[in-house]
């Protein structure tokens, strides 16, 4: 929770930065280096690390509109990473999909559509479409091969009884 009130004060801040009509640069190269030091997500360190430089640039009494532009840019850049972080997450986003069943793997290892009906001569040909790729002999695994042939045997098991 710490670092989502982090998040939001950084993107408070930013904002505010953005709001002004004038940017104080130095105050935005403080603040970016503040998130890069602090900051737990990865992505948002790396946003700020890679505007720093032209915060800093920026900061100079001699730039042009075009460094000014480009720092925008990157305040802009970070804006929407912190955005993304402190967005809230809705639906079943993060939930890890159900295991799948011992015939609903094997279909799915031998390219076969995981519900519906399946006859003997469709099992046989995606097992022999799959035994091209995954045979020893044309540089798949052993392993791999035998998976195949106990997956083959499953659906067949499962089709014919």
């Amino acid at each position: 929770m710490a670092a989502t009130t982090s998040a939001t004060s950084y993107k408070f801040a930013l904002e505010r930065l953005l709001q002004a009509p004038e940017i104080d640069w130095h105050e935005a190269a403080e603040l970016v280096s503040q998130i890069a030091r602090d900051s737990s997500e990865l992505t948002l360190r790396q946003a700020a690390s890679q505007a720093l430089p032209i915060f800093r640039a920026a900061a100079t009494s001699l730039t042009d509109d075009g460094t000014d532009d480009a720092a925008r840019r990157r305040l802009l850049v970070v804006l929407d990473v912190l955005i993304e972080l402190t967005a809230p997450r809705f639906g079943r986003r993060g939930i890890k999909p159900k295991p799948l069943s011992p015939d609903q793997h094997a279909r799915k290892l031998l390219g076969l559509p995981i519900d519906g009906p399946l006859s003997g001569a469709e099992i046989h040909g995606a097992f022999r479409r799959a035994a091209k790729l995954m045979h020893p002999d044309m540089g798949g695994s052993a392993e791999a091969f035998r998976e195949l042939a106990a997956a083959q045997d499953v659906l067949l098991k499962t089709t014919c009884a």
